[in-house]
């Protein structure tokens, strides 16, 4: 008698079988969009690209103006974590924190949700987020498709952002606007939170990771990218990316947690962004004793209010 035996685990995330077929064992817990009884926030989903039924959910904050050129609202490109293989924008745990960040920083959010492996491998999930981002485009002047996009969005104004996976896709999409920036936007930032990078030497304190930690970040690396050239390729770990110089945000925000198995990788990285000649502006902020992506799981915690204090700032420096 055949069995279909487990090849691959990766606690909390997901099973692979021998027939390849593959289970989930995080399980999201999608939520409506509609008015916010907390914030008064709005949101709504959309599709943004027919052809593959990817779908984002878009923001407003209640005090809005519409039509007023001069009172445009800065935008926020965010895209939502989970190893590119779990969660989802309409997952509640990014509805929460969105909606308290459009309501705190007065902005209009995109929230992408990209297609997620291992259906769909990388670089998917990157391709997605660039259509996302020329969709928007379409709305420059003002006759897009979308018309909260057309009334309240600045063009001129716009800003990436992204936690964990999330923070790794921000961080190729800066990239990619340096060098191939839609028509009539205008890009002023990146913000990372604890975004997700790797590679194959050890840095930092994972020198002291138990084996089965380190295996399981490759294997899932492995998983969601299997064409890469591994744990070194460049969309992974940016020390093998010589195209970092051309980042095309001048300002970046990277916010790394205390105790994050991800510190040491992000600090690294604020170090290599530092190194590349990218001539921007860099601010690095640590939450001491904080775990990966704490902010969404604690969002009344007094540190998750002061990182979304902190998003705020930094979207409204001019």
């Amino acid at each position: 008698m055949s069995t279909n035996e487990i090849v691959t685990e990766i606690p909390g995330v997901f099973r692979i079988f021998e027939d390849g077929t593959f289970h989930r064992l995080h399980a999201t817990n999608i939520v409506s969009a509609g008015t916010d009884p907390t914030t008064a926030v709005e949101s709504k989903d959309i599709i943004f690209s027919p052809e593959n039924n990817i779908s984002a959910r878009i923001y407003i904050p209640p005090n809005k103006t519409s039509d007023h050129k001069s009172n445009r609202l800065p935008l926020l490109i965010f895209y939502h974590g989970g190893g590119f293989c779990i969660e989802s924008a309409k997952s509640s745990l990014y509805h929460n924190f969105l909606n308290l960040v459009v309501s705190e920083s007065n902005v209009v959010v995109v929230s992408v949700d990209y297609r997620l492996a291992p259906e769909f491998p990388l670089p998917v999930a990157y391709e997605d987020s660039w259509d996302a981002i020329k969709w928007i485009a379409k709305h420059v002047n003002g006759n897009g498709p979308e018309s909260w996009l057309n009334e309240y969005a600045d063009f001129k104004n716009v800003f990436l952002a992204g936690d964990s996976a999330g923070g790794n896709i921000a961080h190729h999409m800066a990239i990619r606007v340096g060098s191939s920036c839609p028509d009539g936007l205008e890009f002023k930032g990146a913000i990372l939170l604890h975004p997700y990078f790797w590679g194959k030497e050890r840095i930092g304190n994972e020198s002291t990771w138990i084996e089965s930690m380190v295996k399981n970040l490759d294997t899932l690396w492995a998983i969601v990218s299997p064409g890469s050239s591994g744990s070194d390729d460049p969309l992974i770990n940016p020390e093998m990316d010589p195209r970092i110089a051309g980042i095309g945000c001048p300002r970046m925000l990277v916010c790394i947690g205390g105790n994050c198995f991800m510190r040491d990788r992000d600090w690294n990285y604020t170090k290599i962004v530092e190194k590349s000649g990218w001539n921007g502006d860099l601010e690095v902020v640590e939450d001491k004793g904080e775990e990966h992506v704490f902010f969404l799981a604690n969002p009344d915690s007094a540190n998750a209010s002061l990182l979304r204090t902190r998003i705020c700032t930094f979207i409204s420096k001019t």
